[in-house]
């Protein structure tokens, strides 16, 4: 099972929005997965915990992975467009 991360600067309004938004495209995806939202401050500090982190653009640059996580940066949050082209390459589908 896929672990995904949705981070934003307070863990709260937009990471639960895309949160969300990862879970709709992941399940058109027919992939199985469990989704998480946290600060970047939290997110930070667990992301080697994940498969997947997905943040702002802006946001990329704080997370530094030591292992395979793989950090995706989305310029607009909620466009599940977006979000399906950058996982989908993330994770080479």
């Amino acid at each position: 099972m896929l672990k995904v991360l949705a981070a934003c600067g307070n863990g709260m309004g937009s990471s639960l929005i895309i949160k969300m938004r990862i879970e709709k495209v992941l399940k058109e995806l027919n992939i199985e997965a469990k989704v998480h939202h946290a600060s970047v401050g939290q997110g930070k500090s667990e992301v080697n915990n994940f498969d997947l982190v997905i943040v702002s653009q802006q946001l990329v640059k704080e997370f530094k992975p030591t292992g395979d996580t793989k950090v995706v940066g989305l310029v607009n949050l909620l466009s599940e467009a977006e979000i399906k082209q950058k996982v989908s390459e993330a994770l080479g589908l």
